[in-house]
């Protein structure tokens, strides 16, 4: 069954205003009178809270909350009449996203598993990274070290990536057998070679393909390789490498890369 969450985040611009969290703490300032309470009530340590505060005030280009003089303890912090309004506006969108969110999920109770797949394709597709290269997968298996962990990433077309991470980055991500995971590589950290029986590497990774496209440079060139099965890897070589291998498009070539240049990520 499909399951849909979503949050209201205030934007004017390039400033972001605040979210849930914010409110929630405007809201408990607003209850309590005092930061230290507020920061206390929503979980969050006293520092935290006036950092947002200030961002808060920065980005709405007035103040939200104000400190005032005497009271409990000699003195407090209360919430302006804007901070009061934008706090009514935001439960009364949050109420009405929530309604929105009910309906998503009632005309997802009725979808395919084809459906289901075109939403899970959108979520990769909004993934965005410097990495040239990005490779999904299921994790086949985890071999733990003493210090590092050796993942190894099975591709839908059949082949394999390996990395290597520190055991707690392997903890946090819950990277275990089946579960879903992506593979970034920058192009800079591929290289390029040609299959030979004979050549051994110390490199864990050695993907099989085809030299679709070469985009030459100055001195550098883009060699992208249509990978075995499917997907694509992009590496970076010198334009004499280039002509060494004398690589063009159709030729047969290996992107290499160590277990070390890769980095695992998941979907939330």
């Amino acid at each position: 069954m499909l399951e849909l969450q979503g949050a209201i985040w205030f934007r004017a611009g390039k400033q972001d205003w605040g979210g849930r969290d914010r409110i929630a703490l405007l809201s408990a300032i607003g209850e309590h009178g005092s930061i230290t309470a507020a920061a206390r009530a929503v979980g969050i340590s006293y520092k935290h809270a006036w950092d947002a505060i200030d961002a808060m005030n920065n980005s709405a280009g007035e103040a939200l909350v104000v400190r005032v003089a005497g009271g409990k303890g000699g003195g407090g912090t209360r919430l302006t009449a804007r901070a009061a309004r934008l706090i009514r506006t935001y439960h009364a969108m949050e109420a009405e996203h929530a309604r929105f969110i009910a309906q998503l999920e009632k005309a997802g109770s009725a979808m395919s598993d084809a459906d289901a797949d075109d939403i899970h394709l959108i979520q990769r597709l909004m993934i965005k990274t410097s990495a040239r290269n990005k490779l999904f997968g299921r994790v086949q298996t985890v071999r733990a070290g003493a210090v590092n962990d050796e993942v190894t990433l099975a591709l839908a077309g059949g082949q394999h990536i390996v990395s290597t991470l520190t055991h707690e980055s392997v903890e946090a991500l819950e990277l275990t057998p089946g579960a879903e995971a992506f593979a970034l590589v920058k192009a800079s950290s591929v290289m390029i070679g040609l299959p030979d029986p004979g050549t051994r590497l110390s490199a864990r990774n050695q993907l099989a393909g085809t030299v679709a496209r070469i985009v030459p440079g100055a001195v550098n060139a883009e060699v992208v390789l249509d990978l075995d099965g499917g997907g694509t890897v992009a590496a970076i070589i010198t334009n004499t490498a280039l002509r060494d291998l004398e690589l063009m498009q159709g030729v047969r070539a290996l992107a290499i890369f160590k277990a070390s240049s890769v980095i695992l990520g998941t979907m939330i």
